[in-house]
């Protein structure tokens, strides 16, 4: 008997979070629909694009918000069995509050590695086409940036010619290991230039230890200068911010090679709290079944379940909020980026604690 019961709590749990999943997708369906087909109604495309750009974005959209989903999921649960008289029956076998807890909790947290180690790789992959499939439909599709495994490419239109950087990294305000190429707009090569190292904290670059090689009737001379100075559209505070997406860093590839992405010059701290952002999140989302819990049987008697889902919708804003709050107290330095990811989840989990040794009573 413990087997079915054990079985129905699973169940019926895993079906609220796939029906409340069902409901967030399809409503974040329509709301993105309509962005989407605002920034292609000037363009030659079917409504197929928009549609397609959608459904392929709104994934990596529920897992930024899967606490929320799981935590509306566990609320419902908790409060089904306990209107429909099902946690009466849970008792008669063994099964107390905090056992029904538990098995939440350790749900949820399977569902937090799935999202980990399965989900999260394939939506980062996807995000990664959106914003490919967006850049090449982008009206500033002459400037473009990425990373790639050697190193870092710039692409600039400049008034009578195309500007091409690669870099092997970038290093705080640096570039390192800098080339560029200038080619006319028949996209022939007009100019070369080559530097060890170029500052970039303004737009205004100064490259140092330059050899500049310049077209001359076919024949490239040779220019050499201790320091050169050009102007772009980018800085390093623009290239660094361009690469703060979160949607696009796997777990698995932040895991396995975190060192090689610092290497090829992403930021360690925006690499960091990508990577503790996401170990946080199983615990997070186990946390939130505690909070569910807490709020669903707090008392015996049968709530209503509209009211009872605003006051959650309340208590979870203000868990965000304070999420949010310790991080940007680690973004601007005022404790460890580290901690100010986990000193919510440790917060939490003190309550939580707390609460389901109450509950665990009544």
């Amino acid at each position: 008997m413990n087997k079915i019961i054990l079985n129905y709590i699973i169940k019926n749990f895993f079906q609220n979070f796939f029906i409340v999943v069902g409901v967030f997708y399809c409503f974040g369906l329509i709301l993105n629909l309509f962005e989407e087909v605002e920034f292609f109604k000037n363009l030659e495309v079917s409504i197929f694009t928009p549609l397609m750009l959608t459904s392929i974005y709104i994934p990596s959209l529920l897992i930024k918000i899967l606490p929320f989903i799981i935590f509306i999921s566990s609320l419902w649960f908790m409060l089904g069995i306990k209107n429909n008289k099902d946690l009466l029956t849970f008792k008669v076998f063994g099964y107390s509050n905090i056992k029904i807890f538990i098995i939440l909790a350790i749900s949820a947290f399977f569902i937090g590695l799935l999202v980990l180690f399965i989900i999260n790789p394939i939506t980062s992959s996807m995000s990664k086409y959106y914003e490919n499939i967006k850049s090449n439909y982008s009206r500033d599709v002459d400037h473009l940036i990425s990373f790639k495994r050697d190193g870092l490419w710039i692409k600039e239109k400049l008034n009578e010619k195309q500007r091409f950087i690669s870099s092997k990294k970038l290093e705080g305000e640096n570039l390192k290991n800098v080339t560029i190429f200038h080619l006319d707009n028949e996209s022939v090569l007009i100019e070369k230039i080559t530097a060890d190292k170029a500052y970039i904290a303004k737009n205004d670059w100064l490259l140092f230890n330059v050899d500049i090689f310049r077209s001359n009737n076919d024949v490239f001379e040779k220019f050499s200068f201790d320091q050169y100075e050009i102007n772009s559209i980018y800085n390093s505070k623009k290239i660094s911010s361009l690469f703060k997406n979160f949607d696009t860093m796997a777990f698995t590839d932040l895991l396995l090679n975190f060192d090689d992405l610092i290497e090829g010059g992403y930021n360690k701290n925006f690499l960091d709290q990508s990577l503790h952002s996401l170990l946080a999140l199983p615990f997070f989302l186990s946390l939130m079944t505690g909070l569910a819990s807490i709020l669903a049987m707090n008392n015996l008697t049968k709530n209503n379940n509209l009211k009872m889902t605003v006051i959650g919708l309340a208590i979870v804003v203000i868990v965000y909020y304070f999420k949010d709050f310790s991080l940007a107290l680690g973004q601007i330095e005022k404790i460890s980026l580290i901690l100010s990811i986990w000193a919510p989840i440790i917060a939490l989990s003190l309550f939580t604690l707390i609460g389901v040794i109450q509950i665990n009573e009544k």
